[in-house]
């Protein structure tokens, strides 16, 4: 055989022979991958389980949250402190309380947890409880009971000493039960239409705040008609009509005062209260007076502005929808002896019973104002200190130490609440079951502030002075300054930077002569 034969015979052989060795090797591979993955089903390996780490506990879950209402301040008084506290009549201001505790009494534990949220919470029970069975007389003993149940607590917004009053009224109209040519100003009870989220459209007494709706088919909401598209007759003929008023700044004085007693000729009357209104906030019809310079703010009153409006009928209509609220009324059973029922839902007690704002005080707290009100007469400094019970609510009535005085009903009531609007002092009376002072007293001390020695260790500059350029130097000599330690913020970390892959080059193809055979 040629050598050239050989050769060729040689390399057939060895290719042959490594092909061979390729499919055993890999035979082999793939039925050892089979061996371990029976071995694993079989035998169920797995890796050891890890102890779960325990939750993470708040550093003091057990200590009482710190007595605290939004943008208030407040300070711990004794009862000496207090001007006039013991000249009032607490026998009077007693049974108020003792009857807003009849609701608080009845509630359940989830009516309890609505006013978790607010500072005094459902701490009222304890002191209603124990009111239940004392059926006190003696004003000495009603005292008593006041000073050993709550601590008094000086409270005004936030950067103010004094809160501020108003009072209010339940207005007696003369009416009529069908339209006539003197009476035809609609009085209307709430609208079938008339929708607010998360509320049923018969619910009773619907919120004074908020949005409200008009419902149109079964889905569609739009914003409620204002004042001005009411006045213009958009829900009449629907059989709304409670009753008709002469003067349409009567029902808006009716209103203003949530509540009305309206007298017909025959002798009989309705009592009205607030049931719902149209959505649009209240755009008091006095301050509009005020800044237009009609009335001065030092004379403002109702019976002022209900002068100016008795004399301008044209100007009367464009003030009243400038206030574009709106109230409808319930027919409440109350006879002519009975007040007012306040927001609480029992009957308000003219001289004891304030309205207050409900999104930061609970019903049936009380309150001690202390001042000078022109209850007397319009320039007189009548001294008042009162023990009052927060019993109602009102749209206007917005802030910590703002309430709104209840007079009672008829013209004497409006001539004294119209032209009240002043400052005074508030002392809150905290159930002793929440007393501040006690509860700051078991609150942790702060962690102490590092020493001198750590401080200059570890130095922290004012992240904006840090970024401030140098100042010029003004002399020679330069100052030396103190490092001081100032908790700076923990910078964030600088973000990645983006890098854009590059394109590697293409290599050319390299040309391969063809071997030739």
């Amino acid at each position: 055989m040629a050598p050239e034969a050989r050769i060729k015979v040689f390399l057939k052989t060895s290719a042959t022979a490594l092909c061979a060795g390729v499919v055993v090797l890999s035979s082999f591979s793939l039925g050892a991958e089979a061996a371990r993955r029976h071995y694993r089903s079989h035998h169920h390996h797995h890796p050891p389980q890890l102890p779960a780490a325990p939750p993470r506990a708040l550093p003091y879950p057990q200590l009482p949250l710190p007595f605290e209402i939004s943008g208030a301040q407040y300070l711990p008084l004794a009862w000496a402190d207090m001007k006039g506290w013991g000249d009032d009549n607490h026998l009077a201001a007693y049974k108020t309380f003792r009857a807003s505790c009849r609701p608080i009494n009845a509630q359940t534990g989830a009516a309890e947890a609505k006013g978790e949220s607010k500072a005094i919470g459902g701490s009222l029970s304890e002191p209603c409880r124990l009111a239940k069975s004392l059926e006190l007389t003696d004003d000495a003993k009603a005292k008593t009971f006041f000073e050993e149940n709550f601590s008094p607590l000086r409270i005004s917004r936030l950067g103010e000493p004094d809160g501020f009053v108003t009072g209010y009224y339940e207005p007696v109209l003369e009416g009529s039960r069908t339209q006539t040519d003197v009476y035809n100003v609609p009085v209307y009870r709430r609208p079938s239409n008339l929708f607010v989220r998360g509320y049923k459209q018969d619910s009773v007494s619907l919120p004074n705040k908020g949005p409200v709706y008009r419902k149109i088919g079964r889905r569609k909401l739009v914003p409620y008609y204002d004042r001005g598209e009411i006045e213009d007759g958009k829900i009449a003929g629907r059989g709304l009509e409670i009753a008709w008023l002469k003067d349409p700044t009567d029902l808006l004085f009716a209103q203003i005062q949530g509540s009305a007693r309206i007298k017909f000729d025959d002798g009989s009357s309705v009592r009205l209260n607030y049931d719902a209104y149209n959505g649009y906030p209240y755009t008091a019809v006095g301050r509009i007076l005020i800044e237009r310079g009609i009335i001065p703010k030092e004379e403002m009153s109702m019976q002022k502005i209900r002068e100016w409006m008795t004399q301008n009928p044209d100007g009367a209509k464009e003030l009243r929808r400038a206030n574009r609220a709106y109230i409808f009324f319930r027919e409440v059973n109350l006879s002519d002896k009975d007040e007012a029922v306040g927001a609480q839902g029992i009957p308000l007690t003219a001289g004891r019973s304030i309205a207050v704002d409900k999104s930061l005080h609970v019903y049936g707290t009380p309150f001690f104002i202390e001042g000078e009100l022109p209850i007397d007469s319009e320039r007189s400094k009548t001294p008042f200190h009162r023990l009052m019970i927060a019993q109602d609510t009102g749209s206007a009535i917005i802030g910590p130490a703002r309430a709104d005085l209840f007079f009672g009903a008829g013209q004497e009531a409006g001539r004294v609440s119209g032209r009240l609007r002043h400052p005074m002092h508030f002392v809150m009376l905290v159930p002793k079951g929440l007393d501040p002072t006690a509860r700051g007293a078991r609150l942790p001390v702060p962690d102490p502030r590092p020493s001198e020695k750590i401080a200059k260790l570890f130095p922290q500059t004012d992240p904006g002075k840090a970024t401030a350029k140098p100042a010029a130097a003004t002399g020679p000599a330069e100052t030396k300054t103190d490092t001081v330690a100032i908790a700076g913020p923990v910078p964030l970390p600088a973000p990645r930077p983006v890098i854009e892959p590059a394109s590697e080059p293409q290599r050319p193809a390299k040309k391969r002569p063809h071997r030739q055979q």
